[in-house]
């Protein structure tokens, strides 16, 4: 199985390439440029022009494509922050991890709920146990976000009190981005967890497991569940990297200083270099996401891990 592992990394280094071309190419054909939006609009243009010489912005599109490859390649530099003149990775790690607690709290938060209430759907089927949790979940997966957020910014902050409104520094910040990101991500999680555990529990091993005189909670927990979560890891998984890349939302309303935001941010001044970096840290972060579903897999389903183990080449 070590062998699809490095295959998988490896696949990373054309994923970073695709992605750094194809950022690269969408910021050169957006109209303006990093002088005009740094020294505002009452500049002269011969001074904006020097500053975009300087910055290197006005070099033909395959040079800045290839100087660019080149120092992350062999440097591991990104540059600087056409911005602020700090280095990019300085500025967008820091960011990077506020947005990974917010979207692995959102994913916990999500998998929690979502999972066992899927699966006591399955199990209690047209019953009110399972008609009342179905349509709350039709009913929260419609909710965006920002309309979450706002409901919990009205009620928890404004209304009652009880939690803080903006920014980070304790648990108490991230609870409210986090459950407004993870709700909509329960109630898929729950819909893919009925219908997964209902297939698994009318399977033939099922019956057979009955049949021997096996308890229904071992019939259920050991017997359907392991075949059963299969689909739910690859939605979750999925629903990781969404957060990862979409959890700009809630840290806009929140304030919250995350990678979503900045790149949201900075892309108003071209600053192409924070731009660029950001995409590619999260492009790396979603593909390692699904490699780590891969070996997920592995370990639920041995035939699976089968199949990697007699993997050659």
């Amino acid at each position: 199985m070590y062998r699809y592992v490095i295959k998988r990394l490896l696949f990373l280094i054309p994923t970073i390439l695709g992605v750094t071309l194809i950022i690269y190419a969408v910021m050169s054909i957006t109209p303006g440029d990093p002088g005009r939006a740094m020294l505002g609009t009452s500049a002269l243009q011969a001074d904006v022009d020097a500053y975009n010489e300087m910055l290197g912005y006005n070099l033909p599109f395959p040079i800045k494509y290839f100087n660019y490859v080149k120092a992350m390649v062999i440097d591991q530099d990104f540059g600087f922050s056409y911005l602020t003149k700090q280095p990019v990775f300085d500025e967008i790690w820091p960011r990077f991890l506020e947005t990974l607690k917010l979207a692995f709290l959102g994913v916990f938060i999500a998998a929690a709920l979502g999972i066992p209430f899927g699966i006591y759907a399955a199990v209690k089927q047209y019953s009110l146990w399972d008609t009342i949790p179905s349509l709350v979940a039709f009913f929260m997966a419609a909710f965006p976000a920002f309309v979450l957020g706002l409901l919990f910014l009205y009620y928890f902050s404004l209304k009652l009190n009880l939690l803080p409104s903006y920014g980070i520094g304790s648990f108490e910040h991230y609870i409210m981005p986090a459950l407004a990101i993870s709700i909509p991500p329960a109630a898929q999680n729950m819909r893919f967890m009925k219908s997964s555990m209902l297939e698994a529990i009318r399977q033939d091993y099922v019956r057979t497991a009955r049949a021997k005189g096996a308890a229904e909670r071992t019939v259920v927990w050991k017997h359907a569940l392991r075949n059963a979560l299969l689909p739910v890891v690859t939605q979750i998984g999925l629903s990781l990297g969404i957060l990862i890349a979409g959890a700009v939302v809630a840290e806009k309303i929140f304030s919250i200083p995350g990678i979503g935001s900045l790149i949201v941010d900075r892309i108003a001044y071209k600053d192409e270099p924070v731009i660029i970096a950001g995409t590619i840290l999260i492009s790396i972060c979603f593909t390692l996401v699904m490699l780590l579903v891969d070996i997920i897999y592995a370990f639920i389903d041995p035939r699976i891990r089968a199949k990697y183990s007699n993997t050659k080449g």
